[in-house]
């Protein structure tokens, strides 16, 4: 009969365990008498876990007075499969109070608990456990060892266990080379890839997934192509994870077409494949596309998140014509996400950029939880409306709310309402506390504003002792803003001050030099205005400006 029994135990672990069957085969155990004996308890409970019926999993074994190493690991990956992870290291120290000494699968099972629940404290605790128990070097644990690490951070911590290990396996190169592409380090994760190969071991699947993942920008796609060009060599390319990263990392790179070419191939794409998809459409400026691909995902039941709507209504914001965005705001009311903080936000931004400012008022006024993002999108859409007065009431909203903190882009949005309104004053009062009260160092984009507002009001000399002022290297942005504000007043001097600390940058003349040519020929300075004129014979004019906001009445 015990044979019988675990014969058959085993022949079921190795199908699809459904709870019926789980329970039926409970009862038969009971009327045998044979669900005191851990084997079969053991057994039972892994079923009940697969099935995530832990309350049952957990009667069985406080039912079980015999409790064997086997069986403390069932219910307490049962417990870790659940989420439940107080109650797994609740277990887990039970189970050494009753004199249990735990094995490398015990171990390997609280490690990954730790990094599920993103304990870092508690993974060096049980890491000393580990080593302490003389498993440092036993494979289970330093690849359990590795990939937490790795997921949690620092990554030097998984560095130390990873040359710990004379021969590592495939599992826990992957875990490095994934850990690195987490980080986006994607030269040691490439050197990790050639070195697995020297020493023999052959990439998979996962493998090509931690590379994919370091791959974030354009100037790594030539390397991403040959990362893609391995996987279609070796068969990777089917593997619907593979082909996911792949199509986010050529959007990433900004490479729509490639982008769309596997995406066509994928048999099932996943939310986050067709979020690939239709974010890197709208960084690329394909607006319209991006926003046809989102009807078309609905169209075909596709799932959404809050971070999917807020990323189309960018796209719509970015086109400056309501429709879409207005569709857009109503299938996030039909999905229950519109009062999300990252939705309302971005239908702030959207409203305001298409024109309809008040719209976007209301959507602020009725959000149920904001945060500094929202907060930042008002005054930034406010003072973009020349409503600088009830931007600043906006901030000063922010400043009476103690768990609301000021960042960069609130700054900025404060500084470009100051430089929309000529509020002189403000501005300067706005620039100072951002460092003194709140310690926020100004970057190119507040030196950008700053200039223009003290600029535009005459104040040139003022602007260019800023500029002087600035540590380092000066962002051609700023001494730009400078020029066009010299340009305006007529200042040559100063304008031809700029001008050469722009080219003597290796700025593009063609960038600023029609304008530097205009005021050299409004001094009078001729041999100047000629022999610019020869440096920019590329230029071919200025496209004329056209608005794109759209005229439908709300």
């Amino acid at each position: 009969m015990f044979i019988a029994f675990r014969s058959l135990l085993t022949q079921l672990s190795r199908s699809n365990q459904t709870i019926s069957t789980t329970k039926l085969l409970h009862a038969i155990i009971l009327k045998t008498h044979l669900s005191h004996h851990p084997f079969y308890a053991t057994r039972i409970i892994r079923f009940y876990a697969l099935n995530e019926d832990i309350v049952s999993a957990r009667r069985l074994f406080d039912e079980t007075p015999q409790r064997s190493i086997f069986l403390w690991n069932s219910i307490i990956r049962a417990y870790a499969r659940a989420h439940r992870f107080s109650n797994a290291f609740q277990l887990f120290k039970d189970m050494l109070d009753s004199g249990t000494r735990p094995d490398n699968f015990t171990f390997a099972c609280i490690l990954r608990a730790c990094s599920d629940k993103f304990d870092f404290s508690g993974l060096r605790v049980v890491h000393g456990g580990v080593v302490v128990s003389g498993l440092e070097l036993d494979s289970i644990c330093s690849s359990q060892l590795v990939s937490a690490y790795s997921k949690l951070g620092p990554l030097e911590e998984a560095i130390k266990v990873f040359d710990g290990i004379a021969e590592p396996d495939l599992v826990q190169w992957n875990s490095m080379i994934s850990g690195h592409g987490c980080l986006g380090d994607w030269k040691k994760a490439l050197l990790l890839f050639i070195k697995m190969q020297r020493m023999g071991e052959k990439p998979d699947s996962f493998t090509y997934v931690g590379l994919i993942m370091c791959l974030d920008c354009p100037s790594l796609l030539r390397i991403g192509k040959n990362v893609h060009s391995l996987c279609l060599k070796f068969g990777f390319d089917s593997n619907a994870h593979v082909g996911s990263l792949l199509v986010s990392m050529y959007s990433r790179c900004k490479c729509m077409g490639s982008a769309c070419r596997i995406f066509d191939s994928l048999l099932e794409p996943d939310m986050v494949t067709w979020s690939a998809m239709i974010c890197g459409l709208s960084q690329s400026g394909d607006i319209m596309k991006a926003l046809d691909f989102f009807r078309e995902m609905n169209m075909k039941g596709g799932k959404v998140d809050p971070l999917l709507i807020a990323s189309v209504l960018s796209a719509a914001a970015q086109l400056a014509i309501v429709q879409p965005g207005r569709e857009t705001h109503g299938f996030a009311v039909r999905c229950g996400y519109h009062l999300e903080v990252s939705v309302s936000s971005a239908l702030i931004d959207m409203y305001s950029k298409c024109g309809f400012l008040n719209l976007g008022i209301q959507v602020f006024k009725a959000m149920p939880s904001k945060n500094i993002i929202s907060y930042n999108s008002m005054i930034s859409n406010l003072g973009l409306h020349g409503n600088a007065n009830e931007a600043f009431q906006i901030f000063e909203e922010v400043l009476e709310k103690e768990y609301y903190n000021p960042d960069e882009a609130t700054f900025s949005a404060l500084l470009c309402a100051c430089c929309h309104t000529g509020l002189v004053c403000d501005g300067r009062r706005y620039f100072r506390i951002m460092n003194d009260e709140f310690g926020i160092q100004p970057k190119t984009e507040h030196y950008v504003y700053m200039v223009k507002l003290l600029g535009m009001a005459g104040e040139l000399e003022e602007a260019y002792e800023l500029i002087q002022s600035i540590q380092g290297p000066v962002d051609f942005g700023i001494w730009g803003a400078l020029l066009s504000c010299c340009d305006i007043h007529g200042n040559y001097r100063l304008g031809g001050i700029v001008a050469k600390h722009l080219f003597d940058n290796k700025v593009e003349k063609s960038s600023y030099g029609v304008m530097v040519s205009n005021m050299y020929a409004g001094d009078g300075r001729w041999e100047c205005v000629k022999k610019l004129r020869v440096d920019m014979e590329a230029i071919k004019g200025k496209m004329p400006g056209k608005s794109w906001i759209s005229n439908i009445k709300m």
